[in-house]
């Protein structure tokens, strides 16, 4: 403790000890400038140094026009120059689509198609100039009818773009007798189907497994992600084969029939088929039947 106390006052004098800084003249030696100073002072005034310098170099980029001249940072200019060049553009196009209008009707008259009486340029470019504004974009009550039931159909079937890209065979996990079909006004999107204890559950086609754990609703529950954005979901397993990031094939045993969870009443596989974020009826696509 007492060599603590000396250590720190040894310090203490090092750092308050006074110096003098003299600046002389070289010929006559006269003391021109003298400064009083300690250790810590010359430490402080470094350190205030730094920081101001600091300061005022980051105000310097930040809110002046030096900042252009750095690499990274966007000149004012350049970006009012880019927006008047798109403006520019944006007007040629137009003019060289209004000049193809009339060169075509020039064209027709040539032809025959239609009199030269019954062209004119300037009532040519008026019709072909549309205000946005002026435009009704509201939709009609049939169209939003129409949006509502589209909707609500691709919200519980495969629609016709997905059905496309499903175009390999879906192997049956297990086979047996369906007690609970496919329901999703009762969201009960998923099919049960009973067999018997430790019966092999199949993977339905080739895949990733991204999920293979425990939960207390549905006891083990393993996901396969397949290709084309289709997924296999598998609950209420008695034990699980695979984990999640292995691959597996169609037909792969990748769990056993069980009848664990809270929200079982027996031995059954509880079967769901996604694509592309949508539920779909397994029994569609599967053949469940012994």
């Amino acid at each position: 403790m007492a060599k603590d106390n000396q250590k720190k006052q040894r310090l203490k004098k090092k750092l308050l000890h006074k110096y003098r800084l003299v600046i002389l003249n070289e010929d006559t030696f006269e003391e021109r400038v003298s400064f009083k100073l300690t250790r810590l002072n010359v430490f402080v005034l470094t350190a205030f140094s730094i920081i101001l310098l600091i300061v005022l170099t980051t105000f310097l980029i930040a809110f002046t026009s030096l900042r252009e001249y750095i690499p990274g940072y966007s000149s004012t200019a350049l970006k009012t120059k880019a927006i008047e060049l798109n403006e520019k553009i944006d007007s040629l196009q137009q003019v060289r689509v209004r000049d193809s209008m009339y060169m075509a009707s020039i064209k027709n008259v040539l032809t025959g198609e239609i009199k030269s009486e019954n062209i004119n340029k300037d009532s040519l470019y008026e019709s072909f100039k549309i205000d946005a504004e002026e435009v009704d974009l509201t939709p009609s009550k049939q169209d939003s009818l129409l949006r509502e039931e589209v909707a609500e159909e691709d919200k519980y079937n495969l629609f016709e773009t997905a059905t496309s890209k499903v175009n390999y065979v879906l192997f049956p996990p297990v086979k047996g007798n369906i007690t609970q079909e496919y329901n999703p006004k009762e969201k009960h999107f998923a099919i049960d189907i009973v067999a018997p204890k430790d019966t092999p559950v199949k993977a339905t086609a080739d895949g990733t497994v991204i999920f293979s754990e425990w939960t207390v609703s549905t006891g083990y529950v393993l996901i396969i992600e397949h290709p084309n954005n289709l997924i296999s979901v598998y609950k209420h397993n008695a034990s699980l084969t695979k984990q999640q990031g292995d691959l597996v094939t169609a037909g792969e045993v990748v769990a056993t029939v069980g009848n664990t969870g809270e929200l079982t009443t027996g031995p059954h596989l509880h079967f769901e088929l996604w694509s592309e974020g949508y539920s779909v009826n397994p029994t569609s696509y599967i053949d469940f039947k012994l």
